[in-house]
Formats: structure tokens, sequence, C-alpha cells
């Protein structure tokens, strides 16, 4: 019996680039536990005119055929900025999907390998995207609870193909649920202890955003990029954002986010010393959506912000200005927003991927009653 052949072609076309984009909604249609991007997110994703990455990235999109099927995506990026200042010289893959063939993973791995070492590169490695604020991690435990609008869903022959392949996982995250957000509760009481001994001493207090103008909110946003910037530089593979990413997140994403979920920690000088940022959870809005606004995805996405939120919230971040770390000041955005959540009707909290190393934050869950890991996930490398 013959085997069909596996070809692996580079996106190149506008068509091909809508099959690169639509490939996981179509792989996933249906599961009950899958958050798919939007496709015109994806899309615009890999055009340099409207992803900021650009300026300090390359990539280039494969789409895997097997005759007249597609079987399989990824995309390859060298982010120079990054590779820079990790001393390596890594091609990442990102957007990667296939069906339960490993001739097809190692066909476009391969094609990854390939394109990075024309390029001069020595290491594969991924999933990646172009930076942070893209998913990242392959989802290897907690496939039988729906993802995050922030991470990766992906079945668990995904982490079985890598290994076959020789990739070893470089880096870890763990994902937890904090299932104690409730008015009986409130916040805890050594972390609100900590925090208000923290904001005396340090002479801190908050920035008061119900009132602020959208100005003064955009204001504080490219200060709330920059501080991210220098409190995640020492995490694995962080890449900094521009200046142009800062203006085009601001613009896209600020009119979405409640500000009753963000808290700013200022110094007696108005100074961001320290920060977080959650929403409410869109997963089971965007797995309605299937990928798509039109004709009602962005019906589904709208009442998840607007009106018929879940009792989940995601954390988006938290950042902390390095010499404030080890003071207890963590503790204040931590329990500001457990106030506010728990004020808003919300009683469950995911905090989205902390790297596992990352005590400091991870630490602040102990607090919580029920809090546990319920996904994990990992990046693999090889050298090429």
């Amino acid at each position: 019996m013959s085997v069909e052949k596996i070809s692996v072609v580079p996106v190149k076309t506008g068509r091909q680039l809508r099959w690169f984009a639509r490939f996981n909604v179509r792989l996933y249609k249906n599961h009950p536990y899958a958050v798919p991007d939007l496709i015109g997110d994806t899309i615009n994703s890999m055009k340099p005119s409207r992803n900021a990455a650009f300026e300090f990235c390359e990539a280039q999109p494969f789409i895997a055929l097997m005759g007249n099927r597609m079987v399989g995506r990824v995309a390859a990026i060298i982010n120079h900025k990054a590779n820079e200042v990790w001393n390596v010289k890594t091609v990442r893959f990102g957007w990667i999907d296939f069906i339960d063939d490993i001739r097809v993973s190692e066909a476009l791995l391969n094609a990854v390998a390939a394109w990075g070492r024309e390029r001069g590169m020595d290491r594969i490695e991924g999933p990646f995207g172009f930076t942070d604020f893209d998913p990242e991690g392959m989802l290897t435990e907690g496939f039988d609870r729906i993802g995050t609008m922030a991470t990766i869903y992906n079945y668990p022959y995904y982490p079985q193909h890598m290994e076959r392949l020789g990739l070893q996982p470089s880096a870890k995250w763990v994902e937890w649920l904090v299932p104690s957000l409730l008015p009986g509760d409130g916040v805890p009481e050594k972390m609100a202890r900590i925090s208000n001994v923290a904001m005396q001493r340090y002479n801190l207090h908050l920035a008061s955003l119900n009132r602020s103008k959208r100005r003064e909110a955009r204001r504080y946003a490219h200060k709330l990029f920059h501080l991210i910037n220098e409190a995640y530089a020492p995490l694995y593979g962080y890449s900094a954002f521009s200046d142009r990413q800062i203006d085009d997140y601001v613009t896209r994403y600020l009119p979405l986010l409640d500000k009753r979920l963000a808290v700013l920690v200022l110094d007696s000088k108005d100074e961001l010393v320290a920060a977080t940022l959650a929403m409410p959870s869109i997963a089971v809005a965007l797995n309605k959506a299937q990928g798509r606004l039109f004709p009602f995805g962005w019906w589904h996405i709208l009442k998840a912000l607007k009106w018929g939120h879940s009792n989940l919230l995601e954390m988006l971040f938290v950042a902390v200005k390095p010499e404030y770390q080890n003071l207890g000041v963590s503790a204040i955005p931590f329990s500001e927003l457990t106030a506010s959540a728990v004020g808003i009707g919300y009683n469950l909290g995911d905090s989205n991927p902390e790297l596992e190393t990352n005590n400091k934050i991870q630490s602040h869950w102990a607090y919580f009653k029920g809090a546990e890991i319920v996904r994990r996930r990992a990046v693999f490398y090889k050298m090429i």
C-alpha cells in the first residue's frame, strides 16, 4: 500500500495565509476545551504591516499538505532582539498544529530548522510567538479543562511527538486555579496585613482609575508596559516591548479593559512601582465563536466582556519594579485585585502561565484556600 507524500510549503499568498489561520479552528472543531484564536488576529500576526514585532523579528509561516489535504501548520520566527539579549541563535516555532502523524510534525519542524539554518541559527525552540504577549508553551497536563484566551490548547499527542523527535523541555510553566474568591472569605488576612505594612513602610498609594479620562488611562498604560519590560527582563526568553508595540497594544486593548480590574501602585513621586491586570474570561465565548467575529462571534465576546461575564477571572500579569521585589510590595496588587474581584462577583481566578521557577509570584497562591495547579506546559528545543 502506498503512503501519501507529505509536502511542507512556505506561505506566500493571501489564500495560503487564510488556510494557515483556519487550520487550528478546523482541527479542533467542536472540541469542548479548545479556545481558538480569531482567524483575523492570526492573519494579522503574520503581516509586517500589522504586527509591530516585525521591527526586530522575521518570520515565515508554513503549511503541510498530504495530497490536497492540509494536515499541519507552523510559523518559523527569529526574534533578533531576544537572541541578542540571551546570546543564542534560536529559530522559534509557533502556531504549530498537526494531525496525529509523526511524519507531519517531523516535516514541519524540519522546515523550520532548515529556514533557521539558512539564517545562521543553530537551535530550534517552541512553541513561542514573536513576543511574550503571544501564546507560548505546549500543554502537557490539564487536557480535560477548557483553555484560556491567552494560552495554547493542544491534543495530548503534541508533546509526545516532540519527545519522539528528540526535543527536550527548556522551560516549564504552571497555571493555578484559585477557587476561594468568595464574599465570605474576602482578602486573605496574611496577604492583607503584608499589603498594608508595605504600603505604609514605602509610602505607596494606588492610582485612581475609575474616573480617569481616556488620555490619563493611556499615559498609565505606557508606564505599565515599561514596568513590565523592567520586571520581566530576567524571565526566560523575554523580549522587551518596543514603543511601536506598546502603542499598538494600547490602541487595540485599552477600550476592552475594565478599570476596576487594574491595580496600579505608585510611589511618593507618582512613579509606577507595581501593577496587575485581569479581565473576565472569554474562553467559552471564543470557543463558541470558532475563530470568527461574524456573524455571531462578536456577540459572544462582547457579552462575556460587558454584560454576562462568567464567574472566572483571568490574571493577565503581575509586575513589580525590581528594587521593590522581595519587600512584600507584590502583595498589594494581589490583595487589591482580590477585593475588587469579590465586589464585582467573581469567585474563581485563573493565574494563566507562570514559570515553574517563579516562586516569588506562585507563593501568593498559598494564601488562598483550595488553590491548585490545573495545567502545565513547556517549550521544547534541540540543536540543529
